[in-house]
């Protein structure tokens, strides 16, 4: 029962996120160290899944180790400059040839509905497609890339037409000139450039790590490009951990909304990084994870589903479904990737110039949010999510021409007067407030002035 139980609440955790990214499209990147790695069948039924969910998929995909191998079977030798396979007349065929038996690989992967397997009933419709416009790389530090090139531009049409017919697009590590020649690109390039002619809302790139590292070499569970930035300036030159980080960041920087940087050997790494809140990898963003804004109407719903258990076990006055759409405009919330995980609430009452003042009403932050501190996943911010909805009716408040707020509460008195409020008797209440004062609650009653 434990285990039905907690299947049965993930789920419906879930269902805010499956609602989110249905319609939504993401590029993925699967690099050929990924494809090799024994746990490639798990990330195919993962993606098959999201093309279940609704989700439109790009998948970019690489071939370097496939590549190593059969030329080496051909005793054919390239070298390498900046990490850069230098690609000579004597090794396109074997590349051109090793990329295409990986396109195919993963056309039928995507193919198969074998009874019992999570593949069963999929069907989904694959296309290969060759949208890549590619250029030669040309002579760096007077070494010739022969015809390993360079992203000249993308057919974003012909993907999104594609995409439009409820495909699965393919996309290999190969690009194609006006003049007919074929080139070798990195496919973490690639990914990017897709991701952002296709105006892509997420490029998911799976690599060997759990994520991106930082400089204590901890996983960061979100970064900022800039941030990004810092962590590449520290990696060797064409390290290819630090190529495919600089395409994420290049993407994000490009106006892709978020980029992920996942363990392609973790079973279920991508389901529980899209479907979680918490998350598995890094997360790259040019924004806050969290969003603080004024609440409108949509957030009722929400906002009920936080509030309800304060109001179930008494902390909370029960606010019914008509009161706060009334007063949906009072309220401020927290939001992550479209849940309120927190709200609070101004009230002014303005009835003399000497008394005028507002309350706080209905500040909740949700369980599993409590002493997070948003915009710095490693736990180095400056406030929690409580104290940032606080300064914000603070901020209103002001703005108002409020020169103090009170809040009453029957079990955070401790949190307010440690956020500058100061207990006080009811008679310090505004007259009107007064009057609604619910004596069988007995709550304390904080203020604090308004410099």
């Amino acid at each position: 029962m434990p285990a039905s139980s907690d299947y049965v609440k993930w789920f419906r955790g879930a269902s805010s996120y499956i609602n989110a990214h249905s319609g939504r499209t993401f590029v993925i990147m699967l690099g050929g160290d990924a494809i090799a790695h024994a746990n490639f069948s798990n990330i195919v039924h993962d993606i098959a899944l999201l093309s279940s969910l609704g989700v439109r998929l790009v998948l970019v995909h690489g071939a370097r180790p496939q590549i190593e191998e059969n030329l080496a079977r051909a005793g054919i030798s390239t070298g390498y400059h900046r990490g850069v396979r230098i690609t000579g007349e004597d090794a396109i065929d074997m590349v051109r040839d090793t990329v295409a038996g990986i396109t195919v690989k993963l056309a039928s992967a995507f193919s198969s509905g074998i009874p019992n397997s999570p593949m069963y009933n999929a069907r989904i419709r694959v296309a290969q497609s060759n949208p890549v416009i590619a250029k030669p790389m040309g002579i760096v530090d007077g070494q010739d890339y022969g015809l390993t090139g360079e992203v000249r531009g993308i057919d974003a049409a012909t993907i999104d037409a594609l995409l439009g017919l409820g495909s699965l697009v393919i996309v290999p590590c190969l690009g194609y000139s006006p003049s007919g020649e074929v080139f070798n690109l990195r496919c973490e390039r690639v990914a990017a450039e897709v991701a952002k002619a296709i105006r892509a809302d997420k490029l998911i790139v799976m690599h060997g790590d759990r994520g991106v590292r930082d400089a204590a070499g901890k996983i960061a569970t979100e970064l900022k490009p800039g941030e990004l930035d810092a962590l590449i300036s520290t990696r060797e030159p064409g390290d290819e951990t630090a190529a495919r980080l600089d395409a994420v960041a290049t993407a994000a920087r490009s106006g892709v909304p978020r980029c992920h940087v996942l363990s392609y050997a973790e079973d279920g790494a991508l389901l529980l990084e899209l479907f979680t809140r918490e998350g598995v990898g890094t997360q790259i963003s040019n924004d806050g994870y969290e969003t603080l804004r004024a609440a409108n109407v949509d957030d009722v719903p929400g906002i009920i589903e936080l509030i309800r258990p304060l109001e179930e076990t008494g902390v909370l006055v029960r606010r019914s479904r008509e009161h706060l759409e009334r007063e949906f405009d009072r309220f401020c919330v927290a939001e992550l990737d479209g849940m309120v995980i927190g709200c609070a609430a101004l009230y002014p009452i303005a009835s003399l110039a000497e008394n005028d003042a507002g309350e706080l009403a209905c500040l909740v932050t949700h369980p599993d949010f409590r002493h997070r501190h948003p915009h710095d996943a490693r736990g180095q911010g400056e406030h929690t999510i409580g104290e940032l909805l606080l300064g914000r009716v603070e901020r209103s408040a002001a703005a108002l021409g409020l020169r103090r707020i009170f809040v009453l509460t029957t079990q955070a008195a401790h949190w307010f007067i440690e956020h500058g409020f100061v207990e006080t008797q009811i008679a310090s209440l505004p007259v009107e407030r007064q009057a609604l004062y619910n004596l069988q609650r007995n709550s304390k009653v904080l203020v604090k002035n308004l410099a």
